[in-house]
């Protein structure tokens, strides 16, 4: 009778002879393991394309192809080269069974053979095929959890340096100002005057760090590589303002000049205004980074129609007009090589001419994250000698509210 550890197991047989084929037929199905037959390599190779055994009894004298040269076939396949084969012959010379060996045979039975001693044999490799399977199995599971590790520990280093990298721009701002009424009350016996609008900007601007470390450090909590909003109603033009007020020392330091072309008629957007004066920031900074002193840069923004799915409302098969607004930041800089266009956004992605700078090239694969998280789109046209004008767009707060409500 068969025990329930080999009832699945199924043994292909090869061999010529009738009677070897009767007395093992039997004495493997007593033993509970489901068996198949074949008299020849040929036929023995084809079955084990649509049927594969768990193991292979094969003799080695046969017409067509010998046992050697057909162990030889099945172990240039695939689908059938960790199947173990057990050789059957009468061949006893030391010769023969290195032949075998070489072949990719698993073990050698001499003919004639004993039923408990292939009944043993079988049983041993099959149960070494057990473990063997068992151990690949639990090598790719490790495997998996290695490379989850990996995405894992990819993924913290992002966001420590998506802290890092936003976080250095408006501190590099506030340190300058801070510098600028140092050297101010040095000269002038300790006293330094600040105005009430430069106090209202660094109030702003730790306002907006603080909000920044909270999103960062909620985000991670969730999805290390996620993006968390808290959109409302953004009026564009005030938030730009609010920008150049505050990029005002670094443009100094680079002799650039910012220019907001923003209209005061704009409909808002709607929009998490402290992830948006991120994407405004790290294109700012691009473009400084990129390009010589002297830069000027114009920020723009227009209404525009999207065309776009029904956003949440599979019942819903038509396309909608959605009106966005086309955010622009313009510069007068060296331009982008074509080539270079095309991965710019990608995690770690750099420019061959930036300067002054030990940054990752993280700033635009964040503003990217920013912008998809928002509905929005993110793109820059450019050609060398001639400026680059990075866009994205975002909807406004009346469509937005309109696909909710659908």
């Amino acid at each position: 009778m068969g025990t329930p550890s080999t009832e699945a197991k199924a043994i292909l047989l090869v061999d010529d002879n009738p009677t070897n084929l009767g007395i093992l037929v039997k004495s493997l199905s007593d033993a509970g393991y489901r068996v198949r037959v074949a008299q020849d390599g040929e036929s023995a190779i084809e079955q084990t394309t649509y049927a594969k055994p768990d193991l292979i009894l094969l003799d080695v004298m046969m017409p067509g192809i010998d046992g050697f040269e057909t162990c030889h076939r099945l172990k240039a396949i695939a689908e059938t080269r960790d199947i173990p084969v057990i050789f059957m012959t009468a061949l006893s010379e030391v010769f023969d069974k290195v032949q075998g060996f070489q072949a990719g045979a698993v073990d050698y039975i001499t003919k004639p053979f004993e039923i408990e001693e292939v009944l043993v044999r079988v049983r041993t490799h099959l149960a070494i095929q057990t473990l063997q399977n068992q151990l690949i199995a639990q090598n790719q599971q490790l495997q998996a959890e290695i490379r989850e590790r990996q995405k894992a520990q990819e993924a913290v280093q992002v966001f420590l340096h998506a802290v890092s990298h936003d976080l250095r721009n408006p501190v590099t701002g506030g340190l300058m100002v801070l510098k600028s009424l140092l050297e101010e009350a040095a000269s002038n016996n300790g006293i330094a005057h600040v105005s009430q609008s430069i106090l209202q900007r660094m109030i702003q601007s730790h306002d907006r760090q603080l909000a920044l470390i909270n999103s960062l450090l909620e985000t991670h909590s969730n999805d290390v590589v996620g993006i968390s909003l808290q959109p409302q109603a953004v009026n564009l033009h005030q938030l730009v303002e609010q920008l150049t007020d505050a990029w005002q020392p670094m443009l100094s330091r680079d002799n650039a000049t910012l220019e907001n072309h923003l209209s005061t008629s704009l409909p808002p957007v709607y929009a998490d205004p402290n992830q948006l004066y991120r994407v405004y920031e790290n294109l700012i900074a691009n473009a400084l980074k990129h390009n010589p002193p002297g830069l000027t840069l114009t920020l723009n923004a227009e209404l525009i129609n999207v065309q776009s799915s029904t956003h949440g409302n599979p019942d819903i098969g038509q396309k909608l007009h959605q009106p966005m607004v086309r955010c622009t930041v313009q510069d007068s800089g060296a331009g982008i090589a074509s080539e270079q266009m095309t991965d710019m956004f990608e995690l770690y992605k750099r420019g061959d001419h930036a300067r002054r700078t030990v940054g990752l090239g993280l700033g635009l694969y964040l503003c990217r994250q920013i912008i998809t998280a928002h509905g929005g789109d993110i793109g820059v046209d450019s050609q060398l000698g001639h400026g680059s004008t990075f866009w994205f767009t975002l909807p406004t707060f009346d469509s937005a509210a309109k696909v909710v409500k659908l």
